[in-house]
């Protein structure tokens, strides 16, 4: 009859190894959404996932302690029932010991190695245990000191513990795999971005200087002066911008208004701005750093510019929360010298540092650019 009670014993193994191999997939589904490790989660939980541990390991000796204690009486229930007692705060603190040593010192040791070491000190137990066990036998109590259940229930807690110091290896192993190939990828992302922005300003760079040579034939040297000031905020602001990212909307039209001086005196206040955004809104949206000047260079690049052709550039907000940058088309005779780098290079930024696409749209008359923008978090 005791025979059977070992039947829903192996029945609740099965169900606890569903178990694990379920907990197992959702640490690998959702590992992301952690911000604890295993062996953290585990180290913390480790007093009740001993208890757990425990119970399940004495399991057959549960089921069995009615019959025990029926054909039992006296001063005999009395110790074998302290025995029983024994027993389970033994396996308790011993998984709690073990589970320690393989999350601390076995934390990179292999699944051979791991078990080596779980089974030396757990036959060490054994032997103690055992030991104590014959000692209490002495005095008339029922032990099984040495019976196969006592010795299959070692050879269990020293499977589990190395089960869960292995899994828990495995998870730490795969999780500083992901740290280092997101820093990878990081480090990447911010290199491409780099280059990109490198890209424009040589490009803007020889176009400033033509502004200053005309001054300079001019000979008008209050504006001279004047618009060498305004180029140095304007280069200041290309040169940090190597160390930053998104930017808030504000500061990108703050750079636009000093941009627009060294316009104005290069196309003699041919080329205008418009700027329809709200105040109580730039602080709150940001977009790429420099995402404003391709676009300005690209009006210039591509149209005519002169009196019979004025150009007035609009910067405004839609409904969908979108920077909107138009301007009238005005095509040059000739093809333009360029090699349609400026607006590639605003898709590749927008896509690496916000994971978004601008829009392009253009009929027989405007040219519009839609850039998508963030909110501040």
């Amino acid at each position: 009859m005791r025979g059977f009670v070992f039947i829903p014993y192996f029945f609740v193994l099965i169900l606890w190894c569903c178990q694990v191999s379920k907990k197992i997939s959702f640490f690998v589904e959702k590992k992301k959404c952690f911000m604890l490790s295993f062996d953290t989660y585990i180290s913390r939980k480790l007093p009740l996932v001993g208890l757990i541990s425990a119970v399940f390991i004495i399991y057959p000796n549960i089921a069995c302690l009615p019959w025990d204690i029926k054909f039992l009486e006296g001063a005999s229930c009395t110790g074998f029932y302290w025995y029983f007692v024994y027993r389970f705060f033994f396996f308790w603190g011993l998984i709690c010991l073990l589970l320690r040593y393989n999350l601390r010192q076995l934390s990179t040791a292999q699944f051979k190695e791991r078990f080596g070491r779980n089974f030396l000190y757990s036959l060490a137990a054994y032997a103690g245990f055992a030991s104590i066990s014959y000692w209490i036998h002495s005095y008339g109590i029922r032990t099984d000191f040495l019976g196969s259940t006592l010795i299959s229930q070692f050879f269990i807690l020293c499977s589990l513990c190395t089960l869960i110091g292995h899994i828990s290896m495995l998870y730490s192993t795969q999780r500083e795999k992901e740290h280092e190939i997101e820093r990878l990828r990081i480090e990447n992302l911010q290199s491409r971005c780099d280059a990109l922005a490198n890209q424009i300003n040589p490009h803007f760079f020889f176009n400033s200087l033509n502004g200053v040579q005309s001054l300079i034939r001019k000979k008008d040297d209050e504006k001279t002066l004047m618009y060498v000031h305004e180029l140095s905020d304007i280069f200041r602001y290309i040169l940090q911008s190597d160390k930053r990212g998104l930017v808030t909307l504000r500061e990108e039209l703050e750079f636009i208004q000093s941009f627009r001086y060294v316009m104005e005196v290069r196309f003699a206040n041919k080329l205008v701005f418009l700027i329809q955004v709200d105040e109580a809104m730039q602080d709150e949206l940001t977009l790429p750093v420099l995402s404003l000047l391709p676009l300005v260079e690209n009006v210039t690049v591509h149209n005519r510019i002169d009196s019979e052709h004025k150009m007035e550039i609009t910067i405004r907000l839609n409904e969908q929360k979108e920077l909107v940058v138009s301007n009238p088309i005005y095509p040059k005779l000739s093809p333009p010298d360029t090699n349609g780098t400026g607006l590639k290079n605003l898709e590749n930024r927008f896509a690496l540092l916000m994971n978004r696409q601008i829009r392009i749209e253009c009929d027989e008359n405007t040219f519009r650019v839609y850039l998508p923008l963030n909110k501040q978090n």
